[in-house]
């Protein structure tokens, strides 16, 4: 039993206890000669009236809003309805599922952390060996300098009319005939030659489909879809396993630049090692010379003593001279040594 059910039978209740009730009180009227000894009773009743009241009330302000809320419900699903036919009918014009699947692939593009024009190139024009013009989605360069080609050009209108179907005979068709366009879309790739205009190219296509449930309807009606696509050079990529590829060339790029940048700084290392030791070689030089300067100016001072100073002081002993010649003091200053001082490293261990 529901709770509206539950209400119904307590309201029905309550009215059939009233009219038991209200049978009673007419009963000991005609019976009793004080009406006074009633009171209690038509008090009482008098209350049962105000909450029964009250509930019907409450009663109808739950329907108006219940149903007010209901009829909101129906034009958000009137409107939802008209949103999804209006996006069903655009994904059923090749042009606007093509520009979704390309924007869908440069999420993932994003997601994965490439960089364009450095890693990825998007719909580059370019010639097969066969002389015709092709332009996938997307051109992904790796590492090593070569290509990898992907397409997400993929139909899955028969995807959408299956969803659609509401009898199971028709279903079954609309996936049938899902998994068809697609087999022939990985031919009409294959006959690309994809490959061949952007050599160095891995030897495959990469054809994206951009949902998951696209290719899993599609092994619903043909499981060997993977190994025929596989046979054709052609790869079907969701875009979980596609974001797992784009994943893994970001990372092979960054390790590249990292390498390359380690070469960088083992160059400048060595062109600075190679100028310390000429800068060492000059500062070696330039305390030597400092150091025979100080020697043959000291020497001269010695000199200037014993030969000079001696008669120039005769001057001062005759009066002669108004100041004393100053005596130069030689200079005591040594010149320090270059040497490497000891590494922390190995003075620690």
């Amino acid at each position: 039993m529901d709770a509206a059910s539950l209400l119904l039978g307590l309201l029905v209740g309550a009215l059939l206890a009233t009219a038991v009730t209200l049978g009673l009180v007419a009963v000991l009227r005609r019976r009793a000669p004080q009406p006074d000894g009633l009171e209690p009773v038509h008090e009482s009743l008098d209350h049962l009236h105000r909450l029964l009241a009250g509930i019907e009330r409450d009663r109808a302000t739950a329907h108006g809003e219940l149903r007010e809320q209901v009829g909101t419900v129906g034009q958000t699903s009137a409107l939802l309805r008209q949103e999804t036919a209006a996006l069903v009918t655009a994904l059923r014009t090749p042009h606007v599922r093509g520009r979704w699947g390309e924007v869908q692939l440069r999420r993932l593009v994003e997601v994965a952390g490439l960089l364009e024009h450095a890693d990825f190139v998007q719909q580059p024009s370019a010639v097969n060996d066969l002389g015709a013009g092709v332009r996938p989605d997307l051109v992904v360069t790796l590492a090593d300098g070569k290509h990898v080609v992907v397409d997400a050009k993929v139909p899955f209108a028969g995807w959408i009319e299956a969803v659609q179907a509401t009898d199971e005979a028709v279903r079954v068709a609309r996936v049938a005939e899902h998994a068809r366009q697609l087999r022939a879309h990985v031919e009409a790739l294959a006959a690309r030659r994809y490959p061949t205009a952007f050599d160095p190219a891995a030897p495959f296509t990469v054809l994206f489909v951009p949902s998951d449930g696209f290719l899993t309807t599609a092994l619903e009606a043909e499981p060997g879809l993977l190994e025929h696509a596989f046979g054709r050079d052609v790869v079907i990529a969701t875009p979980s396993t596609l974001l797992a590829l784009l994943r893994t060339v970001a990372y092979s790029w960054r390790t590249e630049r990292l390498a390359r940048d380690a070469g960088a700084v083992l160059e400048v290392g060595r062109l600075l090692h190679t100028r310390l030791g000429t800068l060492s070689g000059h500062l070696t030089k330039l305390g030597s010379a400092l150091g025979s300067a100080v020697g043959r100016f000291n020497d001269t001072v010695g000199s200037y003593e014993r030969s000079v100073l001696t008669t120039a002081r005769r001057f001062d002993d005759l009066g002669v001279a108004a100041t004393p010649v100053p005596t130069p003091a030689p200079v005591s200053a040594q010149v320090r040594e270059l040497h490497p001082a000891p590494d922390p490293e190995l003075r620690t261990g």
